[in-house]
């Protein structure tokens, strides 16, 4: 049976929809073209040998660190990133050479900055992490990690002799606990007034409550995660590491602290979490600090595609973690005993969100 004839503007919108359909399909190519670049050291390249300013393609390649660097296929591979607007590609006047030059797209490829995605670009295409999405069907189908179904083991359990993964893993944590540190540190100063003690829950080896710590030195900091993770925390002035698990007790401090813990709880375990933390704050004064994504209702924001895709993130490489709107917030925060809450943007993909026992 023929299809009838559409409307014109039915015509454009059905292709249009074939159009989102193949981006859809093929955005991989994007991530893909991504860790190739940054593997290829491209960015570092240009900072290095432009200082600055744009180069050729003859140039990156005569630093590629490869005898055969096929300049078709580098030529491609700049040009499909070029009009993504991740590198900028301009028109030498005299010779009419395509010269690459730096966006700010890609000056967060470079590996030498403090202030650098390229570690988590690596982490995220890592083979183990895109074998998790080929189970996000069975994680709908029959619950569980979809990162435990493909690999056989937990993204957080990797075994010894896969230790590069573990590797690939905590730097690509770490470059994103930075950024988002600097964001915190830098529009959230009034925050930490009036704080003596702040405990960093699930702090890992102490890095985030060290930099509080450096910037505010009127707080004394804890940093509080399981024994065998501050076993091996190095020592920072002005902070305490201790040993222990946020499900049982958490440690007696003005202000709670937690980054990026709440999204890896169901709502069961994340209330658990909120009502130790509440009998560890004072009611009249104490308050819990979560750093972590609000889902917005249109998704219409700078950050929120972000935080939707690290939604399905969570759903397939943990068996229990999700990101939260506002109002999932308030009804689980409310849960734990936490009468009152502010959201407090921040120039990241996470938000602060502050809330208080009275």
């Amino acid at each position: 049976m023929a299809m009838p004839e559409l409307k014109e503007e039915e015509g454009e919108a059905r292709l249009q929809g074939q159009v989102d359909i193949l981006r859809y399909t093929y955005n991989f190519v994007e991530s893909m073209a991504l860790k190739c670049a940054v593997e290829l050291g491209i960015a570092d390249i240009i900072n290095s040998e432009g200082q600055g300013q744009p180069i050729t393609l003859s140039q990156i390649a005569a630093k590629i660190a490869s005898p055969t660097t096929n300049l078709d296929h580098l030529s491609r591979l700049m040009r499909f990133l070029a009009r993504r607007k991740v590198f900028e590609a301009t028109t030498e006047a005299k010779t009419g050479d395509t010269l690459y030059g730096h966006t700010c797209s890609s000056m967060w490829l470079l590996s030498n900055e403090e202030q650098s995605l390229a570690p988590l670009v690596l982490m995220a295409n890592q083979p183990h992490h895109i074998a998790s999405w080929h189970c996000i069907s069975k994680c709908i189908m029959e619950g569980g990690s979809g990162f435990e179904k493909a690999n056989g083991f937990s993204l957080y359990d990797v075994p010894s002799e896969i230790s590069e993964l573990g590797n690939y893993f905590k730097e690509g944590m770490a470059c994103t606990s930075r950024i988002v540190m600097k964001a915190i540190l830098s529009n959230y100063k009034d925050g930490f007034e009036g704080v003596g003690l702040i405990a960093d829950v699930g702090g890992g080896i102490g890095a985030a409550v060290a930099e509080i710590v450096n910037a505010h030195p009127h707080i004394r900091g804890i940093n509080f995660d399981l024994p065998d993770v501050v076993a091996r925390a190095p020592r920072y002035p002005g902070v305490t590491h201790l040993g222990g698990d946020m499900f049982d007790a958490i440690p007696n401090a003005d202000a709670i602290f937690m980054k990026w813990i709440m999204h890896n709880w169901n709502d069961e375990q994340c209330i658990k979490i909120l009502k130790n933390c509440c009998k560890a704050i004072p009611v009249k004064t104490g308050k819990i600090i979560i750093v972590d994504g609000v889902l917005q209702p249109d998704g219409g924001g700078l950050q929120d595609s972000f935080v939707q895709r690290y939604d399905l993130t969570m759903m397939v490489q943990s068996s229990s973690g999700k990101e939260r709107s506002e109002v999932e917030w308030k009804e689980l925060l409310r849960a734990g005993g936490l009468s009152r809450f502010k959201i407090i943007k921040i120039p990241s993909f996470l938000s602060i969100i502050e809330a208080y026992p009275e």
